[in-house]
């Protein structure tokens, strides 16, 4: 059969409730960060990012949180076939902190969750036989009924000649012999447990566990004692880690020291979280493994991936993508504290923020309503009328969108609140403003906040727009002023994990040429900036378009895109201006609005036009536009 997967992976899958504040107890936590968990929920998708094409096979609930699991997995690239939804029970959940260096307290909320009510019937033999490698953690070992799915997953893979592994994985209260509240124990000694998990080491071509695992694997606190008694049931290759004396493999009998198993090239980094950090090191591990390096090469990246899971806050979310392991291996550790090298940092954003939210934006056709000032200025505007209009405005976008991907909105919170909070969860890519309409220095929505805290409290879906006028020959006091209000809310858009998108418009400030873009987009790279998204003027010459998009990939290979912006411009304007923009792949699309809406808006406040008649008009003319950007991208690519 052909072999479509590299890796399925079996076992937990929950939800991290990870604790935001940092040094305290976990009795003490404000808030919490949600994050896809569970060990083989975690190498799935780490093993996904470094490039291998990864399932999993488990049960998710009946509820948000399932649904939220299975959304995520499909972001992250990992097939949900295997993944059944259990009507019965609930997604499991942890509850987790990080106290200090040592001191990481969690606690499991998993009884008789839908993860444990895996069974043979979850089993597929065809599935099974579509893959490489299968993946077991131990949890699953620890019940009758998931042991009896795990023993036949491996029997199959065995039939059918894929690779085996088991992440001993060891969670002493998940095998009920430890407390509720010491879900951070690491170790407590069972002959049970040693019995039950050396019944199924022989399934298995590769054993990976800390020091720990291994004395629960083998039934002795002696480290080379233990890897002896697992080498007397198994033939598998034994990778133990060591914490910060890195890793070491053994294929055949086990030395007299640890020092002479094969090693890979370790990376001084601070500790800031150590949970998770063992399955990023299977993910690198996997990566490898799979790909035919040997053990130190293979080492070196596991190694490198847990040290990207140790310095960072959750763990599928830090794991890292192969571009930017790549990168890492070649430059190698510049600061300790990982999560704090800005390079670095940009690099995991730009090559994983595909996660974040779900979509193809590779074409964006977006219908703009955020505007404010110009609907206020509009004869007959009340507050509660233009909430209403901007529904109307949002079921134009609808209409055409009828959940196919590549449409959009830009919609703002102060008018159009209703609309926005509807908008959420349809597919639209959804882009809300963040500055003061019409303002030179640049100003933010005051409900912003000075610190621009409350974008904490935005659906993580929107992406944060920010309008800017400005032009080169504005005065240093002007310019810095301005670059210091997009940076602050850059970087807060980043602290919340929102994209963020930048609009420049010079041609309102001063007179612009074919170089006035460009050197605009170098001066906000210069000032630390780097947005997600770009929304430019629309420009006459394919030099204006080819100096611009020189700048952006200059600094960042991995923007999203361009859009292109209206302004009010007559529709055959806009096709002439589209025409020559749809020749360059950076430009992702367009970004219009009172094109589509502006007489509508007037004949409606006026109370000239009916809500129905409103939407028509809108649909119509959203529509239409969408199929000029699709015929002028069709045009240039068939011209190229």
């Amino acid at each position: 059969m052909t072999k479509v997967l590299d890796v399925i992976t079996i076992g937990r899958a929950g939800v991290d409730l990870y604790g935001a504040q940092i040094g305290g107890r976990l009795e003490d936590m404000g808030s919490f960060e949600k994050y896809i968990g569970g060990s083989p929920t975690n190498i799935a998708c780490g093993s996904a990012r470094l490039g291998l094409k990864t399932a999993l096979i488990s049960r998710v609930g009946d509820e948000h949180m399932g649904r939220f699991i299975l959304e995520q997995l499909a972001r992250e690239g990992v097939s949900t076939e295997g993944v059944k939804i259990d009507p019965e029970r609930l997604t499991a959940l942890v509850i987790l902190g990080i106290r200090d260096d040592t001191q990481f307290p969690l606690i499991f909320y998993r009884e008789n969750c839908a993860d444990m009510a895996l069974c043979e019937d979850d089993i597929d033999e065809a599935f099974i036989s579509s893959a490489r490698a299968v993946v077991v953690t131990g949890t699953h070992l620890s019940h009758p009924r998931t042991e009896a799915a795990v023993v036949k997953a491996l029997e199959l893979a065995r039939k059918h000649g894929l690779r085996t592994a088991l992440d001993i994985d060891y969670r002493p209260n998940l095998w009920g012999v430890a407390g509720h509240g010491d879900g951070e124990s690491r170790f407590v000694e069972s002959a049970k447990v040693t019995a039950r998990l050396q019944a199924s080491l022989h399934y298995f071509d590769l054993i990976v566990g800390t020091e720990e695992e291994f004395h629960i694997a083998g039934g002795s606190t002696d480290t080379l004692a233990a890897l002896g008694a697992v080498r007397a049931v198994s033939k598998a290759t034994l990778v133990c880690k060591r914490g910060p004396l890195g890793a070491v493999a053994f294929q055949d009998a086990i030395p007299d020291s640890l020092d002479k198993g094969q090693t890979g090239q370790g990376f001084p980094i601070e500790v800031f979280n150590v949970l998770g950090a063992g399955d990023g090191f299977f993910s690198g591990l996997l990566r490898g493994w799979m790909t035919g390096e040997d053990w130190p090469t293979s080492l070196k990246y596991a190694n490198a991936c847990g040290a990207f899971a140790v310095s960072r806050h959750g763990c599928t979310p830090a794991y890292p993508s192969f571009e930017e392991l790549q990168f890492f291996l070649k430059r190698g550790v510049v600061r300790p504290d990982l999560r704090n090298d800005a390079e670095l940092e940009q690099l995991h954003w730009s090559t994983t923020r595909h996660t974040r939210v779900n979509g193809d934006w590779s074409t964006m056709r977006v219908f703009a309503f955020d505007h404010r000032m110009q609907l206020e200025q509009m004869d007959g505007f009340t507050l509660p009328k233009g909430a209403a209009f901007k529904q109307l405005c949002l079921n134009a976008a609808l209409r055409v969108q009828a959940g196919r991907g590549g449409y959009g909105i830009l919609c703002d919170n102060r008018i159009g609140r209703s609309a926005l909070h509807r908008a959420s969860g349809t597919g639209l890519w959804i882009g809300r403003p963040a500055e003061w309409p019409g303002s030179r220095p640049l100003a933010l929505e005051p409900e912003l906040g000075l610190d621009c805290g409350t974008l904490g409290e935005w659906a993580g879906e929107d992406v944060v727009k920010v309008l800017c006028f400005c032009h080169p020959d504005d005065d240093k006091q002007t310019r810095a002023a301005q670059e210091a209000t997009v940076k602050r809310l850059f970087e807060a858009a980043r602290r919340n994990r929102l994209e963020f998108l930048l609009e420049i418009i010079p041609s309102k400030v001063g007179t612009t040429d074919e170089t006035t873009v460009a050197t605009l987009i170098h001066q906000f790279y210069a000032a630390g900036i780097y947005p997600d998204w770009w929304k430019l003027e629309p420009m006459t010459s394919r030099k204006g378009w080819a100096n611009a998009i020189a700048a952006i990939e200059e600094h960042d290979r991995h923007t999203r895109g361009i859009v292109v912006l209206g302004l009010d411009a007559p529709e055959e304007e806009l096709a002439a201006s589209f025409e020559i923009a749809a020749g360059f792949d950076l430009v992702k699309g367009f970004a219009v609005g009172r094109t589509i809406f502006g007489d509508v808006a007037r004949r409606w406040f006026a109370g000239e036009l009916a809500d129905a008649a409103a939407v028509d008009e809108m649909a119509t003319r959203y529509a239409r536009l969408c199929g000029i950007w699709d015929a002028a991208r069709v045009k240039a690519r068939e011209a190229a």
